[in-house]
């Protein structure tokens, strides 16, 4: 069963556990690294969770962590990003993915936005493939280097006024 829960500044035990996680799983597909934050006090926890219109989203399977997700604004009118995802590995083929997009989909469509834009890392096929099925589509490969030597491969969209997955028939 997957439950959904946005998180705030309170929450922020339940998000560096699953973010910490990912850095240490993940490096390759993040700008920031563990050794950013494995020591980062609670502020820097909270300061990290309400950033101005952040929606952070976690995702529980079957009580457990299983993955997260922010939508935040671009700075693009009607534009807002999905930065931060991931999904532990004991979660993947479970559908965690899929409900961290529809979710950061829907609340970025209620604050305004009318595309939800990514950026995917070199090598990261099986994300790439994820997006790809939730209805992004590429608009550019992505040559500029992100924070801390990210290479990214692609920049990915997806139009806002596209039905959830979990609706598709």
């Amino acid at each position: 069963m997957l439950e959904v829960r946005v998180l705030t500044g309170d929450d922020w035990p339940q998000w560096r556990e699953v973010r910490l996680a990912a850095l240490s799983e993940a490096p390759y597909a993040y700008g920031s690294t563990y050794a950013d934050w494995v020591d980062a006090d609670e502020r820097q926890w909270r300061d990290r969770l309400d950033g101005p219109g952040f929606h952070n989203v976690l995702v529980l399977l079957d009580g457990a962590p299983a993955g997260i997700a922010t939508g935040i604004p671009s700075g693009e009118p009607g534009v807002a990003e999905l930065i931060s995802m991931y999904v532990c590995p004991a979660a993947r083929g479970h559908g965690v993915g899929d409900r961290l997009i529809d979710e950061v989909a829907a609340a970025a469509a209620a604050a305004g936005a009318h595309t939800l834009r990514l950026n995917v890392t070199q090598g990261n096929a099986h994300a790439g493939n994820l997006y790809a099925r939730n209805g992004f589509h590429d608009v550019t490969p992505n040559p500029d280097p992100g924070r801390n030597g990210v290479q990214y491969e692609r920049t990915m969209v997806r139009r806002l006024d596209r039905a959830p997955r979990s609706t598709l028939a």
